[in-house]
């Protein structure tokens, strides 16, 4: 008979696991263990995410929420105070002017003119009043109501003292948090959120619209009603004076000129200058408005992750913000689509 083999000696390893790598997820209240330290975590269980170091936030002093709130009060006036001025000013100063032409021709643009009034305001209304996107309620706090991933990604508002979805960011002005907030618009008196961020985008392209319709309006009415110009030096010496004499003959004959002007024509020289000034400054904004859409981004995502993508960029995150109809985005997706194909043919 063979000999008895020992058995092997089982080794016994015990890990102590140090209390400081124990933590509470707040969305489930579920004790959470660490083999390591971690400034942020994840449960396992509902998906919300905490960070260690964070603490509840002091509400905003009394006096810092009523600066705010006079911000915002004195822009909006000033915004209404300025849309209001244009439009009637201009109709004031400009269709006099237009319906001396004819009367067909009045009639036209006052038609324009009041089409783009009521576009513009309407457009402000939906984007002030509206509210930008308050996150829905949701159950956290305990093991038995919250299930498996009802917190994915969620982290805790130390302002609300409650969940904050993903790409949500909390507005200390609005004292709420806001889903998919680009930011908070003081000339709007609101933020610009997930609701009410296409109204705010029609209303930069309503009011950039209605800016360059007003400029060359009164351009158009300032020249008629310009006193004449008489330019002496020019006549006298002809192509002898150089090109920047030239300029300063003009700008000096312009403004000394200008001063003959009766009120409506000082009106029609302010309109044209708040309007193309206005209309620049939109023009910007718009423009980077329209890259984040087209980018899948806000303004507060792209600022905290710049180097971070959120979804995939094109035309179709453009076609969908807007929600444009399905044959006219299948016939403008598939035109995208094909010359992105002929591009990467021709690279190929």
């Amino acid at each position: 008979m063979g000999e008895q083999q020992p058995l092997p000696e089982v080794e016994q390893c015990v890990t102590s696991i140090p209390e400081d790598h124990e933590a509470t997820c707040w969305g489930c209240g579920l004790r959470l263990v660490f083999t390591s330290y971690a400034p942020v975590y994840k449960c396992g269980w509902c998906g919300a995410v905490t960070q260690s170091n964070q603490t509840p936030r002091k509400p905003d002093s009394a006096c810092f929420s009523r600066w705010r709130r006079f911000r915002d009060g004195f822009f909006v006036i000033v915004l209404v105070l300025f849309m209001l001025f244009v439009i009637c000013g201009g109709v004031w100063a400009v269709y006099p002017v237009v319906f001396s032409i004819s009367m067909f021709c009045g009639i036209f643009h006052c038609t324009v003119a009041a089409i783009l009034s009521v576009f513009t305001i309407a457009s402000y209304c939906f984007a002030s009043f509206k509210s930008a996107g308050a996150p829905a309620s949701i159950r956290w706090g305990s093991y038995p109501m919250v299930g498996k991933n009802d917190l994915e990604n969620y982290t805790f508002c130390t302002y609300c003292s409650k969940p904050k979805p993903p790409r949500a960011h909390h507005c200390r002005s609005c004292k709420m948090c806001v889903l998919d907030m680009d930011h908070h618009c003081p000339f709007i008196g609101n933020c610009v959120g997930a609701s009410n961020h296409r109204a705010f985008v029609i209303f930069l392209i309503s009011v950039v619209t209605s800016c360059s319709y007003a400029a060359i309006m009164t351009i158009y009415a300032s020249y008629h009603i310009w006193p004449p110009l008489n330019f002496p030096n020019l006549s006298s010496y002809g192509h002898s004076m150089g090109s920047m004499k030239v300029l300063m003959e003009i700008i000096t004959t312009l403004a000394s000129s200008a001063f003959f002007l009766s009120a409506r024509g000082l009106i029609l020289l302010y309109l044209a200058f708040a309007s193309l000034s206005v209309n620049a400054g939109i023009a910007v904004l718009l423009c980077q408005q329209l890259s984040y859409i087209y980018e899948g981004n806000t303004y507060l995502s792209r600022l905290s992750s710049p180097n971070v993508m959120q979804g995939d960029r094109g035309l179709q995150n453009v076609v969908r913000f807007f929600g444009c109809p399905y044959p006219f985005s299948r016939v403008l997706l598939g035109y995208t689509n094909k010359s992105q194909d002929n591009s990467g043919s021709k690279l190929l």
